[in-house]
């Protein structure tokens, strides 16, 4: 069966930075505080009325160019995301119509953090089962969006910004190794935003912080953790690797302690880690393919590496895939 690899890579974040010191005139918070909790010290925040489908067109759009492939030449368009420009359509057909990618079909998926590593699995399944060449995997968010910006536990975790990669079938041992994707509905409410057709808002909700994001952050890293480093050794088991075998890993960029927890779980050392949590936040999905971009455009990962990814979001939901670059 095909098998496919990564042909280009691609980012981008909003212009905007908010600081820490930035946060602390306008919340009960300081520097040392959320640093100490998350690892955070800045985040890319989108302007009000910002299109979170430009946002994607532009790291499309370096993806392309990196993998010398054209628009029209894209046969699927994956999104991953839970903050469209709009209820609907698809971020995917927006996305699909501001590149030019007129024959793709296109559309999203939404499991929150989890939702690129879905995205590639979803992807290599169907590039091994149907006649795509060139399929665009997107991750975008814009959580500022839906962040209660009075509630200092999550008001300073999250950033804006979108990745994505443009596959292809793989040559020689190249590849998308493995993938594994879970969820359990059970804990939906450990992480969530209210809004939707259960509840229609009115404006005493927009006004009461109604629809924004709800989170019980000690459950939450506990899950998370587990989640996370029994996914990746799933991923390494399908296929047949070990942790040691790995050159790097990227987790999720949620938290840097979630980070530091896993690293340990599996003997990462400082160097074999991919860590940008510090200047860009947790981006939802987008943060493992801007992590991933990063660290192909900087020469620390290079052609040959193998690569862990492992993510856990909302839903519940978690996934890993093990790629050779």
């Amino acid at each position: 069966m095909q098998t496919c690899q990564i042909l280009g890579s691609g980012h981008a974040v909003p212009e905007r930075i908010l600081t820490n010191a930035d946060l602390e005139q306008m919340v009960d918070t300081n520097d040392e505080w959320i640093v100490e909790r998350s690892g955070i010290r800045q985040r890319h925040i989108a302007e009000p009325g910002s299109s979170l489908s430009d946002l994607a067109s532009a790291a499309v759009n370096r993806a392309l160019k990196r993998a010398d492939t054209r628009a029209e030449d894209i046969d699927l368009i994956i999104v991953g995301t839970v903050t469209g420009d709009m209820k609907f359509p698809a971020m995917a057909c927006l996305l699909q119509e501001k590149i030019g990618a007129k024959k793709a079909a296109a559309f999203d998926i939404s499991a929150a953090c989890s939702g690129f590593l879905y995205g590639l699995h979803l992807a290599r399944s169907l590039m091994q089962t149907c006649p795509y060449q060139r399929v665009l995997v997107v991750a975008a968010e814009m959580l500022s969006s839906m962040v209660n910006w009075e509630d200092r536990n999550t008001c300073v975790l999250f950033g804006d910004g979108a990745g994505a990669v443009v596959l292809g079938p793989a040559e020689g041992e190249c590849g998308i190794l493995s993938t594994t994707i879970h969820s359990d509905g059970h804990y939906s409410k450990l992480l969530y935003n209210p809004a939707g057709s259960q509840h229609v808002l009115s404006a005493e909700d927009i006004a009461s912080n109604y629809a924004t994001i709800n989170m019980q952050g000690r459950e939450v890293f506990r899950h998370a953790v587990a989640s996370m480093t029994g996914a990746l050794n799933e991923a390494l088991v399908q296929a047949g690797l070990r942790a040691a075998d790995l050159d790097f890993v990227i987790p999720h960029q949620a938290n840097l302690r979630i980070i530091e927890a896993i690293a340990k779980r599996f003997k990462v050392p400082h160097e074999k880690l991919i860590v940008n949590v510090e200047r860009f936040g947790n981006t939802s999905a987008a943060s493992i393919p801007i992590a991933l971009d990063e660290a192909l455009q900087n020469g620390t990962i290079n052609k040959g590496d193998v690569v862990g990814l492992t993510t856990f979001g909302a839903g519940l939901t978690w996934a890993a895939s093990i790629i050779r670059i």
